[in-house]
């Protein structure tokens, strides 16, 4: 019958190199000096452009995680078991480094280099990121505040590219998660109650309950915990040392609204070992080190979404004609188009930026720029994922709005990075702390964005604007008004840096929209409503070409 014979709808995309199409991504690779990494890229991106992939994802989130809490014979096990495709995904996430390569093999370009693999797998599947993420986070935490004796026990596993799901002892890998939050604190975590005594091996013992606590199944955890001398840090085991359980009670699995293939829960400590990490009392200066790392994931999640969105909708448009031509050679959804690409090309670059001053030969002015500008830009990039995602999934129709394309997953999934490691408010007032406590940093971030100097008068304009609204926090950033002030000043500086960088190295056309559609004079609330001067050149960038 003539109606099942299908005719303008877009083909699947798939069996593709997506780092050889992200021009963006790759560019910043070589940007950054992690040219030697293109080879592995393109072996990651074609897997993750892959069919089979694809499937996976789907059925990763498709199948979301159930809890066992007890065997056959009522023991407790507290085990969350996961479909098949999720460790599957998450064992090709490990297996390319995208965890904790840059740690083993800490050469020039090594962050950029495993910031791009992150990317590209977050960019399919997203779920799995979050214990690839905390494992990378935990890594420099470790170093610098475990004793000899866990880093001995621990590194080499958080470092191997093996991956095993199973809670044995004598494993050879390991991946991590954390536990900050409660229920009565939430972001104040010198609120949590959860209590930790010494005990007589050198341990401490652990009583409390965690309101959040994701991937579950992890082997290791970071906890904060009321010791005697205040807040402190303790790496919790699943398995201890004996290969008995850790006492680890999940009491339930969180119902999100995405990051479904993810387990978050709830948990228990109920005479659990812990041994403490840095200094008695100083857990926030330890566990922070985690949280930094995270963050910067965040915006790489987001930028990952975000690339995932535009190549979606712009892959649609060009293979779906309306009104007598194709969807992505109509003027307004060119331009819809074109401004979905800046946002993403922005936020590639940003977050290529940042996971630059990460490297361990960064110049030493890139540790204050790096501590400012990772909040600056987890709160911007982050909260600019939710939108973008809406606006792209409109790009598909009712086909975005289904389930049976990979958007309407992405949609529920860009919120979580705004929340996670901080929301908005968090973000900014850490900013304001940072101004004030470091002051270097600012000096730090206003002389990264003004090496774009003299290139536009708009962003100039900008550039001052934004100093001075600086300079007026710095002066009381206690005051009401600073805090009041705070989520201006921190897009104002995240506007300027993400500027700054792409008329530095994007192409002009790409440049010339930002700057005109962020901070020129003439500027709309959604996307496609200022015109990009050459917007069909922006979609042919973004499609590969």
């Amino acid at each position: 019958m003539a109606t099942h014979t299908v005719t303008n709808q877009a083909p699947p995309r798939e069996g593709l190199d997506e780092f050889a199409l992200d021009l963006p991504l790759a560019e910043g690779v070589r940007r950054h000096g992690a040219s030697w990494a293109e080879a592995g890229l393109s072996v990651t991106g074609r897997l993750v452009g892959s069919a089979g992939f694809q499937h996976d994802a789907e059925l990763a989130n498709v199948h979301e995680p159930s809890l066992t809490a007890f065997d056959r014979w009522g023991r407790r096990i507290d085990e969350v078991e996961y479909h098949p495709s999720y460790h599957r995904v998450l064992g090709a996430a490990v297996a390319a480094g995208a965890h904790t390569a840059a740690w083993a093999d800490p050469r020039p370009g090594a962050q950029v280099a495993r910031a791009a693999h992150f990317l590209l797998f977050a960019q399919v599947e997203p779920g799995h990121a979050c214990p690839v993420s905390m494992t990378h986070a935990v890594v420099p935490a470790l170093q610098q505040f475990a004793p000899a004796d866990l880093r001995a026990q621990w590194l080499p596993r958080l470092l191997s590219r093996d991956y095993s799901p199973e809670l044995i002892a004598g494993k050879t890998s390991a991946l991590f998660g954390m536990a900050m939050t409660e229920k009565q604190g939430g972001s104040d975590v010198r609120a949590n109650r959860t209590a930790a005594v010494p005990a007589a091996d050198g341990s401490w013992i652990l009583t409390g309950h965690k309101w959040f606590c994701s991937a579950p199944m992890s082997d290791g955890f970071l906890v904060l915990a009321q010791a005697p001398a205040g807040l402190s840090c303790f790496l919790v085991p699943r398995v201890l040392p004996d290969g008995s359980r850790n006492a680890f009670l999940i009491q339930r699995l969180k119902d999100k609204l995405g990051n479904r293939a993810n387990a978050s829960s709830e948990v228990e400590f109920d005479g659990t070992v812990g041994w403490l990490m840095g200094d008695e009392g100083r857990g926030v200066r330890t566990i922070i080190e985690m949280v930094n790392q995270t963050r910067l994931d965040c915006m790489l999640g987001t930028a990952a979404g975000m690339r995932q969105a535009s190549a979606e909708a712009i892959w649609h448009a060009q293979h779906r004609a309306a009104f007598g031509a194709p969807l992505a050679e109509q003027p307004a959804m060119t331009q819809v188009l074109a401004d979905l690409a800046v946002e993403t090309e922005a936020a590639i670059a940003a977050s290529l930026r940042v996971a630059a001053a990460y490297e361990a030969d960064a110049p030493a002015a890139d540790e204050p720029l790096r501590r400012l500008a990772t909040a600056v830009l987890k709160y911007w990039i982050c909260k600019r994922g939710p939108g973008h995602a809406a606006e792209a999934l409109e790009c598909l129709g009712g086909n975005g709005y289904t389930e049976a394309f990979p958007l309407a997953r992405r949609y529920r999934e860009q919120p979580v990075m705004a929340v996670w490691e901080g929301s908005g408010n968090v973000i900014a007032l850490d900013v304001l702390r940072a101004i004030a406590r470091e002051p270097e940093t600012a000096d730090a971030l206003l002389a990264e964005v003004r090496l774009a100097a003299g290139a536009d008068a708009r962003l100039d304009a900008h550039l001052d604007d934004t100093a001075r609204l600086l300079h007026e926090a710095q002066r009381d950033p206690a005051s009401a008004e600073a805090q009041a002030g705070a989520r201006r000043l921190t897009e104002a500086l995240a506007v300027a840096l993400q500027g700054s960088l792409l008329v530095r190295s994007a192409p002009p056309a790409v440049a010339d929209a930002f700057v005109a559609s962020r901070v020129g004079p003439v500027r709309g609330f959604l996307y496609g409503a200022t015109s990009a001067r050459d917007a069909a050149a922006i979609v042919a960038r973004h499609a590969g070409a």
